[in-house]
């Protein structure tokens, strides 16, 4: 008898139909003697349907107090969802339990709408999977330390099946969501992608870091620290598959980097549309001026992502960095009202339509030209390339949005990951 935790995503969830293809899945996985956990997302849609409620009646959503009231709001639609499939277990003949994060509980830090999750009391649910019973516990949210409901951030649900995984040390965690597994790029923008049978931990990070919407980073991060087995399927998969043939599905995420990954020089093109540029003109090149531009930022709770400071010119350089798309009136209001006449900046920029492309590759550490090649590729697409960021298995550049398709398109193409490796 193995532990499993399932994770089904909100389209997996987004019918009474598919609710019921998810019960029969996870009563088969019962059947064959397994204990399950089940975290499931709010049905598909829903978390946007009641933030545009929340939003309709304060369209400028800043205060501590209002975010406080969103998580509220939003994690009603996993309470749903949890609800549902557990009648829908029941009618398949299996006992079953559903649980909101703070009956668990599952306590985080107090940063709404994007909580961390710094423990888990998994007693309970222990108990429930001794009696025999199925358990399905909210995904997205916890409960801070004065029993406030919190949320984890978009794709939440996934961090919180591998962190229910990790503090149970389940056996393994499957992923179910709307494609078959992780790709060598999105399908959608390059039908000829391959769907990869296994990527290492360090990609994955690095793909989920860089914009790929499989799987949020925090959740592959989670992996990595308690090195919870991974795997990446389709929940639109028959659901009376073999459990044998099924398990080997999907994307297997691997801790060992094997002879064929690392012959791999590039895995995997990554892409985030989300991403804004903001730029501080003049500012004085001297010690402890990012702290003085970036502090102020951090301590505002907005991730920073891409940074260039050019050289100096007369004593002055230019600053830039990239956010998150959401963020970006927030932190241009503040480098222009605060930070920019602190550091006595001669002007302050900002730049909503660009993206980052990257190429992503375990092979990327021992050969050389890599970059270069895919300089001379966006080169040759006439594509500019505005800001650069490395490490060692990715190449990351900011080039202006309405080039991200043909970007993709010309990097997947040049580093042929449309074959199969040998």
């Amino acid at each position: 008898m193995a532990l499993i935790v399932h994770k089904y995503g909100g389209t997996s969830m987004g019918s009474t139909e598919r609710i019921r293809n998810v019960a029969k899945r996870v009563a088969k996985w019962v059947r064959a003697g397994h204990q399950l956990v089940v975290v499931p997302s709010a049905m598909s849609g829903e978390t946007n349907r009641l933030l545009g409620l929340a939003k309709e009646l304060s369209p400028e959503v800043v205060t501590p107090s209002i975010q406080r009231e969103l998580d509220a709001i939003a994690a009603t639609g996993e309470q749903v969802s949890v609800g549902l499939l557990s009648i829908a277990l029941q009618q398949e003949g299996m006992e079953a339990v559903s649980y909101s994060g703070w009956q668990v509980p599952i306590r985080t830090d107090k940063s709404y709408t994007k909580a961390r999750i710094q423990s888990i009391d998994d007693a309970r649910v222990r108990a429930d999977l001794a009696a025999g019973r199925v358990v399905v516990i909210t995904g997205f949210q916890g409960v801070d330390e004065d029993d406030n409901v919190t949320t984890l951030g978009r794709g939440g649900s996934d961090t919180s099946a591998v962190a229910v995984a990790a503090a149970m040390k389940a056996d393994e965690c499957l992923i179910y969501t709307d494609v078959d597994g992780v790709y060598t790029t999105d399908p959608r923008i390059v039908p000829e992608a391959r769907r990869l049978h296994t990527i290492s931990f360090e990609e994955m990070l690095e793909m989920a870091s860089l914009g790929s919407k499989v799987l949020q980073i925090r959740s592959v991060e989670f992996a990595g620290k308690y090195r919870v087995p991974l795997r990446v399927l389709s929940s639109f998969t028959p659901w009376d598959i073999d459990i044998v043939e099924e398990a080997k599905s999907g994307t297997l995420i691997t801790f060992e980097e094997d002879e064929k990954m690392e012959q791999a020089v590039v895995s995997g093109i990554a892409f985030n549309r989300d991403e804004a540029k903001v730029t501080l003109l003049g500012v004085p090149d001297k010690p402890g001026i990012a702290f003085q531009i970036l502090g102020p930022v951090a301590d505002a709770n907005i991730d920073i992502d891409v940074i260039i400071q050019n050289v100096s010119q007369d004593g002055k350089t230019d600053f830039s960095f990239t956010v998150h798309r959401n963020d970006y009136a927030r932190c241009l209001d503040l480098l222009k009202n605060t930070v920019g006449p602190a550091v006595q900046a001669t002007q302050v920029l900002g730049d909503p339509k660009i993206c980052k492309v990257s190429i992503v590759g375990i092979g990327m550490k021992s050969h050389v030209g890599v970059a270069a090649k895919m300089f001379r590729c966006l080169s040759e697409e006439a594509i500019n390339i505005q800001m650069i960021s490395t490490s060692e298995i990715k190449t990351s550049v900011v080039i202006d949005e309405k080039y991200m398709e043909l970007a993709v398109r010309a990097l997947h193409k040049a580093f042929d990951l449309d074959q199969e490796a040998a």
